[in-house]
């Protein structure tokens, strides 16, 4: 992630073998890290099972947010795309028992049609 993206917010791609430890104590037996990315501190995380958000709190980023999205809880998702003048791309969630969508912004480069291909996989199957 470029200083750029991250002073924006912007999140990056993260290979998963580099998370996979800082993860690991909150993942089940044979639940597998799909993809990633990271915000200057926290990320959102895709597994084989569900989605995870990840929000580091305060100075230290000692207190830490987790929270699980089901796959089967998210009935709608939009993805806008970068555009010439747009640097990045915004990823949308609507889930069940909340009214507004949770909203993720991507760095422009981001596989966004992976991002798509994931979600539509999870959630139409």
């Amino acid at each position: 992630m470029g200083l750029f993206d991250a002073i924006l917010g912007n999140a990056s791609e993260v290979e998963a073998h580099k998370i996979t430890k800082k993860i690991e104590p909150i993942m089940f037996d044979g639940e597998v890290i799909e993809r990633a990315f990271k915000v200057v501190r926290d990320m959102y995380v895709f597994t084989n099972a569900r989605l995870i958000l990840i929000d580091k709190q305060g100075m230290t980023g000692k207190k830490v947010s987790y929270l699980t999205i089901p796959y089967k809880s998210i009935s709608t998702f939009s993805v806008e795309t970068a555009g010439h003048f747009d640097m990045d791309s915004e990823l949308s969630l609507w889930v069940s028992g909340r009214k507004e969508p949770i909203k993720k912004e991507l760095a422009k480069g981001c596989d966004i049609v992976g991002i798509q291909k994931t979600l539509a996989r999870k959630i139409l199957s």
